[in-house]
């Protein structure tokens, strides 16, 4: 199929541009701008356009069209949901020998946390606190999808998130901008490597464009108000960190903000994205939400959807069809239209082209590469390894854990001790849960012959039925230490899979309430896709860890950390509340004039729930203990142009070795707008034996403590700041200084 790249070339020159023109530019415009002048308008409309090529629906069916005869016409750019080498390839063959122009297809689809490998969801993986590990689960993925054949992955999701009812919370990096722009980056770097025309590499995707996460009520497609000052401090970060680093594409919310739905928002797409952040790939709708703003009330038609979502900068339509169906009207009516098609069809071009896919359109399409590399059992090492470390031990009463592997007798009880689908999560792509070793199945590999195991359900997850609790007892009394492995189902969190109420589901905490009665020691083990609240569980049960949906390795993971093998070192990237009432709470929320004082009636709390939350952003206990002490400034000014070093000593004065995620955050005392309370800004982990104490260093700038001011300036004020280093965000030692 190099003929198709040597034959457009051969056209460059005797195009429309003339010969100076065409030496001024570089060998993929020049290429683009040749076939761009070859294509008719339908074919550029279909450029633009994208169907499902599978029964994973993310949403209603809305064409009626013949995708195969768009394909053999040229009237279709993209399939979503069409996987796997052998499939991609017939696809693709249609496209390229079937065609006037032989212009490939490029397949994309969701692999959110894996094609067949599965790792922890996106907000466990967040806790590890490792970009490296992020980074490498990410390159896997893209390495087992390009060899099926994909091109073209809808992650990472960058959306902030401060609810945690959002069922799309555990798709993110959790509430924090800096760390989410951290692990946004990652991920990006990680699917799309050095080379975007590697058969290793896919093009990745940051969505969703934006603030979806500020989703009122935490209910899925909600509408979103949310200020230009908190959009640009809060949820812009992330976009723009992955812009900067490259990424090939942004994919519009299924929100409106502020009035405006995310796919007409020209703010949102011409003005930032496209302008002033620089953006050169291209921007793709989500599933159907081009045809949705006329249920939103904004377009009074299909068609003025149509030309409301290609003003704002929508390149391309995923599902719907108004783009395939009205474009053409649209620009009979009016000729403007030409010139934003073409530019959408130069960027679509321009990430094929980086792809490779017009010198080989079936490069990625290799069942040899399929089978050598998907579920390899180097991929699986590394689930094992990112899985232990996503677990944050969020209690351990009287040193708990790790258990002796050498226990006479261990009860392992609850709904999801031997749920092999679970583990996956939501958003699994390909994972099979027969690749899933479940947590009785890692604790059995774990434990000495002399150890034996009781197990049973208990109950279900989402059940109120009751009998099973009389054999969950009866276990319980027999076992020197009870595993009882509770919290939600994979799809009780994810798209569409907002919850009110986010305790335990069903009758699960009445199962550990019977389990403590029994006087034996429990260890609870939370799966789920979101922070839950459930106070009792955490105050009363002897320890806790929360372990997320971990993916394949899960059960070996968690047996690492039940038996210590290996020392947790999570930490959350989210807050935990004691209750929904307390949604939305945060770390870094702004001051106050009335901050809590438990003793004056008159200042910030509620007055049926203790103040604050149940655990903080960046908490997590380990089998050791860490002593912070000795933060000291190098100076008590900064300048525009200097740096400031922070140093403080870390020592592990426990037991065991064990890592830390030493934190660095920041406080502008007085600024021109309120200023939040505490703000992230640097982290290290770091590894000590026991007895061992390190100088830990970090360095601010002034331009690191740039925000968005009363104008809308990105800019520095002088004043006071102070600076905290700790554990987590409450547990913090402080130092002060100026910033001149």
């Amino acid at each position: 199929m190099r003929l198709i790249l040597s034959t457009l070339l051969l056209g460059i020159f005797f195009g429309c541009s003339g010969p100076e023109q065409a030496q001024n530019l570089s060998p993929k415009e020049a290429f683009i701008d040749s076939l761009l002048n070859k294509m008719t308008l339908s074919e550029k409309i279909g450029q633009m356009s994208q169907a499902t090529g599978s029964f994973e629906f993310t949403g209603p069916i809305t064409s009626d069209s013949s995708t195969l005869e768009l394909v053999r016409t040229g009237r279709l750019g993209s399939f979503l949901n069409v996987v796997g080498a052998e499939r991609t390839r017939e696809a693709q063959e249609m496209a390229v020998n079937g065609s006037r122009l032989g212009i490939p297809l490029i397949f994309g689809y969701d692999m959110i946390h894996g094609y067949a490998t599965t790792f922890p969801i996106p907000l466990g993986e967040a806790a590890c606190w490792d970009l490296d590990l992020i980074k490498r689960s990410a390159e896997i993925t893209a390495i087992e999808a390009a060899a099926a054949g994909v091109h073209w992955n809808f992650a990472p999701m960058v959306d902030i998130a401060r609810d945690p009812r959002w069922g799309r919370i555990m798709e993110g990096a959790g509430e924090d901008p800096w760390w989410g722009s951290k692990v946004a980056v990652a991920r990006v770097e990680g699917y799309q490597g050095d080379d975007l025309s590697s058969t290793r590499t896919i093009a990745a995707t940051a969505k969703h464009f934006a603030a979806y996460g500020a989703a009122e009520g935490g209910r899925d497609y909600n509408t979103t108000e949310v200020s230009e000052h908190t959009l640009r401090e809060i949820y812009l970060p992330p976009f723009m960190a992955a812009a900067k680093a490259g990424v090939a594409s942004f994919m519009n919310g299924f929100n409106d903000l502020n009035g405006t739905p995310a796919s007409a928002s020209h703010l949102l797409v011409r003005q930032i994205l496209k302008k002033e952040w620089g953006f050169r790939g291209f921007v793709v709708s989500d599933w159907a939400s081009v045809q949705e703003m006329t249920d939103h009330g904004y377009a009074a038609s299909d068609k003025d959807a149509a030309r409301l979502s290609l003003a704002a900068g929508c390149d391309m339509e995923m599902v719907s069809t108004t783009y395939e169906t009205y474009l053409e009207e649209l620009v009979g009516e009016d000729a403007s239209y030409i010139a934003m098609i073409d530019d959408a069809v130069k960027r679509i071009l321009g990430i094929k082209y980086d792809l490779g896919l017009f010198e080989d359109p079936f490069r990625y399409s290799d069942t040899e590469r399929e089978a050598e590399y998907v579920l390899h059992n180097d991929h699986f090492k590394h689930a094992r390894e990112v899985a232990k470390k996503s677990i944050v031990l969020l209690e351990n009463r009287h040193n708990t854990l790790p258990l002796s592997m050498d226990l006479a007798k261990i009860a392992i009880i609850g709904p999801l001790a031997n749920d092999p689908v679970t583990p996956m999560g939501t958003w699994s792509a390909q994972g099979n849960s027969e690749n899933v070793t479940t947590l009785l199945e890692g604790v059995k590999l774990a434990v000495s012959e002399k150890t034996e195991i009781l197990t049973t359900p208990g109950c279900e997850v989402n059940s109120d039925d009751k009998t099973g609790f009389k054999k969950a007892r009866t276990m319980a009394k027999q076992a020197d230490v009870i595993v009882a492995v509770v919290g939600e189902e994979a799809l009780m969190s994810g798209e569409a899979l907002s919850r009110s109420d986010i305790g335990l589901p069903g009758v699960q905490l009445e199962l550990l309430q019977l389990l403590k009665a029994t006087g034996k020691p429990v260890v609870v083990v939370l799966m789920n896709g979101r922070p839950i609240a459930e106070p009792w569980m955490y105050e009363n049960c002897d320890a806790v860890l929360e372990t997320w949906h971990l993916g394949v390795q899960s059960g070996p993971a968690i047996a690492d950390v039940l038996f210590g093998a290996y020392n947790p070192s999570g930490k959350l990237p989210v807050t935990i509340p004691r209750s929904e009432g307390q949604i939305p709470i945060y770390y870094n929320h702004k001051h106050t004039g009335r901050a809590f004082d438990a003793n004056d009636r008159y200042t910030t709390k509620y007055i049926d729930e203790e103040h604050g939350p149940q655990y903080p952003f960046g908490y997590g206990l380990s089998y050791t203990e860490f002593e912070y002490s000795n933060l000291e400034l190098d100076k008590s000014s900064l300048h525009a142009g200097e740096i400031i070093s922070v140093e403080v000593t870390v020592k592990n004065s426990g037991p065991v070795a064990g890592e830390e995620v030493v934190q660095l955050y920041v406080r502008d005392m007085i600024g021109s707008v309120t200023r939040p309370i505490l703000e992230l800004e640097g982290f290290q982990k770091i590894m000590l034996d026991s007895g061992e104490s390190q100088t830990i260093h970090f360095t601010l700038s002034a331009e690191e403590l740039r925000f968005w001011d009363q104008d809308m300036q990105f800019s520095w004020e002088p004043g006071d700041f102070k600076v905290f280093v700790g554990p987590n965000s409450v547990d913090l030692l402080e130092a002060d200084f100026k910033l001149l």
